[in-house]
């Protein structure tokens, strides 16, 4: 009984690094490498240099500064003002997009953190209760120890998020009294 017990904790605790590993993958969509391949384009010195050549090309060709070429987009380079005016929107959206997905990986970051802690916090609460016992086994004397005995207790995640829940609401009272 007890084994099969221990087998069924392992295979949840499995099922949970399996979710968290899958959740940490976020490059896997087509979008997502497509998104990222644009991020990296646009977000390069390699595109800024691309594109500050581009526009000075443009506007010295159509000033007719550069001898032998016809100006096909003259002063006030209206044809450069639509494709510039294209061109941040789509980087515009590029932004919009990272930002999204920058926040998507803070959440899950965030998650797989609170996970660890919550794993680390009842790895320690086991330890110090079985160093407490062996203490107690050898015959070792202590006096009471409250503090100890509360660290021993099982942590309720449900009571900390209740409590985090109320501290948020206090915080957003606060802001709309003032």
């Amino acid at each position: 009984m007890e084994l099969n017990n221990h087998q069924s904790k392992k295979s949840n605790d499995q099922q949970k690094d399996d979710l968290l590993k899958s959740s940490l993958n976020f490059t896997k969509t087509p979008a997502d490498h497509l998104a990222v391949y644009i991020i990296n384009v646009l977000g390069s010195m390699v595109f800024l240099l691309f594109c500050v050549i581009t526009f000075t090309v443009w506007i010295c060709w159509n000033l007719n500064i550069i001898p032998g070429l016809k100006p096909f987009d003259p002063f006030p380079f209206s044809t450069l003002e639509m494709s510039v005016s294209i061109f941040a929107v789509i980087l515009s959206v590029s932004v919009l997009i990272n930002q999204n997905r920058q926040g998507r990986i803070e959440k899950v970051r965030q998650q797989v953190e609170f996970e660890v802690n919550v794993r680390a916090e009842h790895e320690i609460t086991k330890i110090l209760a079985l160093v407490h016992d062996m203490h107690q086994k050898m015959g070792l004397k202590m006096p009471e120890d409250d503090e100890l005995e509360q660290m021993k207790k099982k942590t309720d995640i449900r009571e900390i998020q209740q409590s985090v829940n109320e501290q948020q609401i206090d915080t957003e009272s606060i802001k709309t009294d003032k």
